[in-house]
C-alpha cells in the first residue's frame, strides 16, 4: 500500500551541531563479581553493575545467554520461540589464575578473563568459536560486542536493503512503513528478524537476538568485529553453532519453526492492481488472462474494495455480489485474496469497532482510553493481537470472506502504520494481552506477528481442512509459521529489480522460504523491458506477484504491447513447468527449514567467489538462475560453480568454477541445471492441465538423482502421511542406462500414476512413459 509523504531531508541534516556521539549509556559490565548455579542447572554470573547474565544450554549446538532479574529468574522468550526445551544440563566451574571456565556436559565451554572480563565461547563439536565477548549495560536495556576477522562475511537479518554480505554495514530493527524510495542505506523496512549468520574460516555461527523492542546490528562501527544493542529491556541472545551454514539455518528454524504446506495455488502466478476498483474490472482482467493463455492462479483486492476502508466490509456500489464474483473467477481457476489491514474506523454504526470496543479489544494507553490513529478510513482503533482471545476475535471476523469461498488474506499495514511523525503506534501504549502488561515499545516489531497468526488461525479454522494462504508486510522472527512475505513499496526501477535479489536470498537463511517483491515494482512508472525482464526473474523467485500502485503504467502482461507480452507470456508458462520441482522445494522448507532460493555461498561456501555474489541465485541445488538486471542487454556474465553445468536453452554444457558470457534475448533468461540432477516438470503446455516428467541431466559419471514430493495441494492429509516422496536414480552401464523410481515416504497418495521420463545426452532425447508410483526402466 501507498501513503504519499514527502522527504524532506536537507543539507540541514549534516550541520555540524546535529551530529551525535556514541551513546554514553554504555556501562561495560566488566569483571563478574561471582558465579552462581540456578535451580534449573544454568549458570548465572553476576556483575557489580546490578545484571545477573545466565547461560542455558539448550542442546549441543545451542547455548541461550540472558540478563536475568536475579539468578534463575529467566526473562520470558517472545513467541518466535516454539521449541519446548526438554532437558537440563549442569554446568561445572573451574578458577584458574587468568580466567574462569564454565563447562557443562552438552559440550560448551565458557571462558571468561579474570582481568578484563571478556567472555570466549566455543563447544568440543565445532572448530569455531565467539571471542572478545564484552557486555553492557543500558539506561534502557543491553549491549555485547564481539570480535572477528577480517574475512568473516554476515548474512540474514530478513529483507534489510543493500548486498547480500551485511559486513560494513548497520541495521535497526523497528518495523517501518517505507514508502520512500528504498535505498542500500536504510537501516528499517516492514519486518525484523533479529538472526544473522556469520561464516569466518569455513566455520559457521548464527546470532538470534529475542528483542521484539527496538534493536540494531551494526557490523561497521567496530569492524571486523559486531556490535548488537536492545531498547526497552535486556538481552536474550541465542548463539547457534553448525557445521555450515545449512545446519544453523535448519537449527534456527527448529528453533523459531518452519513454515506448514502452503496451498499450491499459493505458488503460482498472481495479479494484483492498487487498486482493481470494480467487481466487472476484476472478472475482465481474469478473463483477459484466459484469453490471452497466461496462467493466473490468484487476483488480489486492495483497499478500494472496502465501504470507506472499513474492513470485513465491501462497497456495494463497486462490488454489488462480492460472492458471485468469487464463484465466477474459480470457475476461471482463479482465487480472490483481498487486503485486510489492522486500522478499524472509529464509528458507532461500525459493527466491527462497536464489537471491539464492547468486548475491550483494542489497545489502550495507559490511562484507559482506546489509542486512535489515522490510517485510511481516518481515525481508526487497533486491536490488540498480544491476547489470544482478540486474535481468536479478529479470526473469527474473516468468516466475511470465507462464506464467499476466499481462501487467501493479504495483511498490509500492519508495522502498525500510523499517518503520523513517527509512523506507527505510541511506544507507551499498553498492550494488555493475557494477563501481562506491555508497552508498545517494547513488543512493537510483534505487532504484524500477531496479526498474521490471527488470520492464519481464523483462516484454519474456517476452511474445513483446506491449507489458509497469508501475506504479510510486516512480521518478526518465526513469522514464516503463518504467512508469506513481499517486499513492500518498491518501485519500477532496475536497480530495485537487483536489490530484490539479495534482499529476498537473506530472507530464505533467515528462516523464511517464501518471499517475494513486487514483480514490475509497485510505485513510478514500469517500461515493457523492466516488466519483462522481473517478470523472467520473478518466475523463479519463491512468491510471484505482479502488483503496482494507482497513477502508474499498468502492469498486466499485455499492457505493454504484442512483443513484450509474448515474453512475459513465455515466462509465466516457465514457472508452471517447473512447479512440481519448486513445490518439491516447498516441502524440503518445511521439513527443514532451507531455503527454496539460495545464493551461491549457501551450496558451495569453500568457494571464495560465491561469497558475495548477489546478481545470481540458485533455486534449491540444481537450477541456477541469472537473471538480466540492466536495461538494453542481451549478455551478462554468469558465474558456474564447482561441477557441470549445462544450458536448459541450448543443453550446451559447461565446467563450473568459472566466468562464462551468455547471450538473453528478450523473451530468455539464462537457466543452468546442474549435470547429475533429476527435475520433475509439468510437461503440458497448458499448465492448468498436468503431466509429471522427469527431466535427467546425467553427469560425466553416468549418474544423476533427484526428488518429486506431490500431494492433493490443497489439505492437511499430508500430515498424515497422504503424500507421495519419490526419488528417482539414475545409473549409466555398459547394457544402457538403467532407472529406478522408489516411494521414500508417503502412502504414494496424491501421486502421479503416470508420468514421462526424460534423458538429455549430449547427443540425443531419449524418452519413456511409464506407470505407477515406482518403476524401473532402461534406454
Amino acid at each position: 500500500m501507498i501513503h504519499e509523504q514527502t522527504d524532506l531531508t536537507t543539507s540541514e541534516a549534516i550541520r555540524p551541531d546535529a551530529q551525535t556521539s556514541t551513546p554514553d549509556d554504555w556501562v561495560y559490565l566488566g569483571r563478574p563479581r561471582r558465579f552462581d548455579v540456578d535451580r534449573d542447572g544454568g549458570a548465572a554470573i553476576v556483575y557489580d553493575a546490578g545484571v545477573t547474565v545466565g547461560v542455558a544450554a539448550v542442546d549441543d549446538s545451542v547455548l541461550r545467554v540472558a540478563y536475568c532479574k536475579t539468578v534463575g529468574e529467566w526473562p520470558t522468550t517472545s513467541p518466535a520461540v516454539v521449541e519446548e526445551i526438554t532437558r537440563r544440563y549442569s554446568w561445572r566451574m573451574t578458577q584458574a589464575e587468568t580466567h574462569v571456565l564454565l563447562e557443562c556436559d552438552a559440550g560448551w565451554r565458557i571462558q571468561i578473563d579474570q582481568d578484563d572480563g571478556t567472555w570466549r565461547i566455543r563447544h568440543t563439536g565445532f572448530e569455531t568459536a565467539v571471542e572478545g565477548i564484552t557486555w553492557y549495560k543500558r539506561k534502557k536495556g543491553g549491549a555485547l560486542a564481539f570480535a572477528s576477522l577480517e574475512d568473516a562475511r554476515f548474512y540474514g537479518l530478513g529483507e534489510k536493503p543493500g548486498p547480500l554480505d551485511k559486513r560494513h554495514e548497520a541495521y535497526t530493527m523497528w518495523n517501518s512503513d517505507v514508502y520512500a524510495p528504498h535505498v542500500p542505506e536504510m537501516e528499517a523496512l516492514y519486518l525484523s528478524i533479529p538472526f544473522f549468520l556469520r561464516m569466518q574460516g569455513g566455520t559457521a555461527v548464527g546470532v538470534f537476538v529475542d528483542h521484539p523492542g527496538l534493536s540494531r546490528f551494526d557490523f561497521r562501527s567496530r569492524y571486523p568485529d559486531v556490535e548488537i544493542s536492545t531498547d526497552r529491556g535486556g538481552l536474550d541472545v541465542y548463539f547457534i553453532f553448525g557445521s555450515s551454514l545449512k545446519d544453523v539455518i535448519r537449527r534456527y528454524t527448529k528453533l523459531t519453526g518452519r513454515m506448514p504446506m502452503p496451498p499450491k495455488w499459493a505458488l503460482g502466478y498472481h495479479q494484483s492492481r492498487y487498486s482493481y476498483e470494480t467487481q466487472s474490472e476484476v472478472l475482465s482482467v481474469a478473463q483477459t488472462f484466459v484469453a490471452r493463455d497466461i496462467p493466473l492462479d490468484a487476483i488480489y483486492l486492495d483497499i478500494h474494495y472496502m465501504d470507506g476502508y472499513r474492513v470485513f466490509t465491501f462497497d456495494e456500489r463497486r462490488f454489488p455480489d462480492p460472492a458471485r464474483m468469487c464463484l465466477e473467477l474459480r470457475k476461471l481457476g482463479v482465487r480472490v485474496v483481498p487486503i485486510v489491514d489492522p486500522g478499524v474506523k472509529q464509528d458507532p454504526e461500525y459493527p466491527v469497532y462497536m464489537d471491539g470496543l464492547a468486548h475491550n479489544h483494542f489497545c489502550r494507553t495507559a490511562e484507559g482510553q482506546v489509542y486512535l490513529g489515522e490510517v485510511w478510513p481516518g481515525l481508526s482503533a487497533f486491536p490488540d493481537f498480544a491476547s489470544e482471545d482478540v486474535r481468536a476475535w479478529w479470526g473469527r471476523w474473516h468468516r466475511t470472506y470465507t462464506q464467499m469461498g476466499i481462501e487467501g488474506i493479504w495483511n498490509d499495514m500492519n508495522e502498525p502504520a500510523v499517518f503520523n511523525e513517527t509512523k506507527t503506534m505510541d511506544v507507551n501504549v499498553v498492550h494488555r494481552g493475557d494477563g501481562r502488561l506491555h508497552t508498545h515499545g517494547e513488543v512493537h516489531n510483534l505487532y504484524g506477528f500477531w496479526m498474521a497468526e490471527a488470520t492464519y488461525q481464523g483462516l484454519k479454522a474456517q476452511l474445513d481442512g483446506k491449507r489458509p494462504f497469508v501475506l504479510t508486510r510486516a512480521g518478526y522472527s518465526g513469522i514464516q509459521r503463518y504467512a508469506a512475505v513481499w517486499t513492500g513499496d518498491n518501485r519500477s526501477f532496475w536497480e530495485h529489480m537487483a536489490m530484490a535479489i539479495p534482499m529476498v536470498l537473506n530472507m530464505g537463511m533467515s528462516g523464511v522460504p517464501l518471499s517475494g517483491p513486487d514483480v514490475g515494482g509497485f510505485a513510478h512508472h514500469a517500461s515493457g523491458e523492466l516488466l519483462a525482464r522481473w517478470t523472467q526473474m520473478g518466475a523463479f523467485f519463491p512468491f510471484f506477484r505482479n502488483h503496482s500502485a494507482m497513477g502508474t503504467h499498468r502492469q498486466e502482461p499485455w499492457s505493454f504491447g504484442p512483443k513484450f507480452e509474448a515474453a512475459i507470456r513465455r515466462a509465466i508458462h516457465l514457472r508452471y513447468r517447473f512447479l512440481p520441482y519448486l513445490y518439491t522445494l516447498v516441502r524440503e522448507a518445511h521439513e527443514t527449514g532451507l531455503p527454496m532460493m539460495r545464493p551461491l555461498v549457501l551450496e558451495y561456501p569453500d568457494d571464495p567467489n560465491t561469497h558475495h555474489i548477489d546478481d545470481q541465485f540458485l533455486v534449491g541445488s540444481d537450477l541456477l538462475v541469472a537473471p538480466i538486471l540492466k536495461p538494453g542487454m542481451t549478455r551478462r556474465m554468469v558465474y558456474l560453480p564447482e561441477g557441470e553445468w549445462i544450458d536448459y536453452e541450448t543443453r550446451e554444457r559447461y565446467q563450473g568454477r568459472q566466468y562464462i558470457l551468455t547471450h538473453a534475448s528478450l523473451d530468455r533468461i539464462p537457466l543452468y541445471i546442474r549435470a547429475g540432477s533429476v527435475i520433475p516438470v509439468n510437461l503440458m503446455e497448458n499448465p492448468r492441465q498436468t503431466q509429471l516428467g522427469w527431466e535427467i541431466f546425467m553427469d560425466a559419471n553416468g549418474r544423476a538423482s533427484g526428488r518429486c514430493y506431490e500431494d492433493d495441494g490443497e489439505t492437511f492429509n499430508y500430515e498424515d502421511g497422504a503424500y507421495c516422496d519419490r526419488v528417482l536414480q539414475v545409473l549409466a552401464t555398459a547394457d544402457g542406462t538403467r532407472i529406478e523410481c522408489h516411494l521414500v515416504e508417503g502412502s504414494g497418495e496424491g501421486g502421479s500414476q503416470e508420468s514421462v521420463v526424460r534423458l538429455f545426452t549430449s547427443h540425443e532425447i531419449r524418452e519413456a512413459r511409464v506407470e505407477g508410483i515406482s518403476f524401473s526402466i532402461r534406454l
